[in-house]
């Protein structure tokens, strides 16, 4: 049965104070919404039991997200656009983009708030286990003041929280201490995003140089009334070494810290055996995630570096400033598989025009070319990649430039070719061989080549 709009009443203040000063006139009667995404599904359909509804949508006071040097404060109502786009919280809080990210589409991320989730009180939300592993902190606010609560003490119950009628959360803090933590998430659901989670899991691990778990954080979704940090499971593991045995215990403490229900997404008994899975999972990472000492050294610096710094330090691994941004956004990487992993990944978001400005980024093959790398690092990673083909001779060295130029008059860019190893005869015979190609295959190969130039360039820059 669908909502009759003559049965709601909606107002609009234009500041928090206004806001705060109508909900303690009449407290309970008038129900704060923000970006109104739950709320509009039960109005449409009809279940909607709020009849007095105060929008706090853009109130100045409730946005932005405000970085200190110890900890960053999030306005209540960003977005989760805000969130997943954010240099700090994306460098320092990877969980929560993540989080960010899973939520729901697009629309529903430039329209839900951090806040509206946290209120909402679903023990299946995203962005939940994220708060707790991070030990975020809440003030709320009301007309006789504000209050700073641990997050961990805000749910109370299943839907049922500390919020005061005439309260509402004003900012979320997060303590700048975990930026070189391993973080870990994992979201079980029928899709990744758009679905509810059957159990999610957010980690934060950090291990001693000799591999003992330093300090573990772990919470999960779905398993219970509502989100809940795995103290026991974090007591078992922290202090050890990861292995067999560990693995085995901390996923039966985790089987049976939780408390699942059966419901319509899945039963009991399967979120107890995943909720154990999962933590077996994230410590079989968190082990490997010491990689060698250079690496490791190379990519501990690189992940505490802010968002632009990281991806211009990166750029010259490919040439594509996206793929560089992508990449950025995916920190912490904690060795070199998944840093590889990450690339792979970050290609496969690219534009026609963001490979084009991969490609070139590369010098002509085997003489002068439009295109020199602007970086120092291209450059001299280019040289070293075409190191056979500078010794060719004259003629060959003619025929190279002759083809390259007949390449280039065909498809309109530069031939892009994984030089490592290979002599200029090698490089004639394949150039030969990519100009009868049509301009498609020709740009599949040569987007393929690229991917091997950056893996080899990432794989140089870990032992730099």
């Amino acid at each position: 049965m669908r909502a009759n709009p003559a049965e709601y009443d909606m107002v609009a203040p234009a500041s928090l104070e206004a806001v705060l000063s109508l909900l303690a006139q009449q407290p309970g009667a008038w129900v704060p919404i923000a970006g109104g995404t739950d709320v509009m599904v039960q109005y449409a359909a009809g279940i909607l039991p709020a009849r007095k509804l105060v929008s706090i949508w853009n109130l100045p006071e409730l946005r932005g997200i405000q970085v200190r040097p110890d900890e960053i404060q999030v306005g209540a109502g960003c977005t989760y656009t805000e969130l997943r786009e954010h240099e700090v919280i994306n460098s320092e809080f990877r969980l929560l983009a993540l989080a960010a990210k899973w939520t729901g589409g697009i629309a529903n991320q430039n329209r839900g708030t951090i806040g509206g989730n946290i209120v909402n009180a679903s023990p299946a939300a995203d962005s939940l286990p994220a708060l707790l592993v991070y030990d975020a902190e809440l003030i709320l606010s009301s007309a006789r003041g504000e209050r700073r609560v641990p997050y961990s003490d805000f749910h109370t119950g299943y839907r049922k929280t500390q919020l005061a009628a005439e309260e509402l959360i004003r900012v979320i803090c997060l303590k700048r201490r975990y930026a070189r933590y391993y973080a870990h998430a994992r979201k079980v659901g029928a899709r990744n995003a758009q679905a509810i989670s059957k159990v999610g899991l957010a980690g934060l691990g950090e291990l001693t140089p000799d591999g003992v778990v330093a300090d573990v954080r772990l919470a999960m979704g779905s398993v219970a009334p509502v989100p809940i940090r795995l103290r026991e499971t974090e007591r078992t593991i922290r202090g050890k070494t990861v292995n067999g045995q560990l693995l085995e215990l901390a996923g039966k403490t985790a089987s049976s810290e939780v408390r699942p229900i059966d419901d319509i997404r899945s039963t009991a008994r399967y979120r107890a055996a995943v909720a154990g899975n999962l933590v077996r999972e994230f410590l079989e990472q968190l082990a490997s995630a010491r990689g060698a000492p250079g690496e490791q050294s190379v990519l501990t610096r690189w992940n505490g570096l802010g968002m632009q710094e990281a991806a211009t330090e990166i750029l010259p691994c490919c040439g594509s400033r996206a793929w560089a941004n992508r990449m950025a956004s995916r920190r912490p990487l904690p060795n070199q598989r998944a840093l590889l992993l990450a690339s792979e990944d970050s290609y496969r978001t690219l534009t026609e025009s963001d490979w084009d400005e991969a490609f070139r980024s590369h010098p002509r093959i085997g003489g002068p070319g439009l295109n020199r790398p602007a970086a120092s690092q291209s450059a001299s990673w280019s040289s070293e990649e075409q190191s056979r083909v500078a010794t060719a001779g004259e003629a060959e060295q003619a025929l190279l430039t002759d083809l390259n130029l007949a390449y280039e008059r065909k498809f309109g860019r530069i031939f892009i070719i994984c030089a490592s190893g290979k002599s200029a005869d090698e490089i004639l015979e394949i150039l030969q061989q990519r100009l009868e190609n049509d301009e498609r295959t020709e740009f599949l190969e040569a987007a393929r080549q690229q991917r091997q130039i950056t893996e080899i360039r990432l794989k140089k820059w870990l032992g730099s």
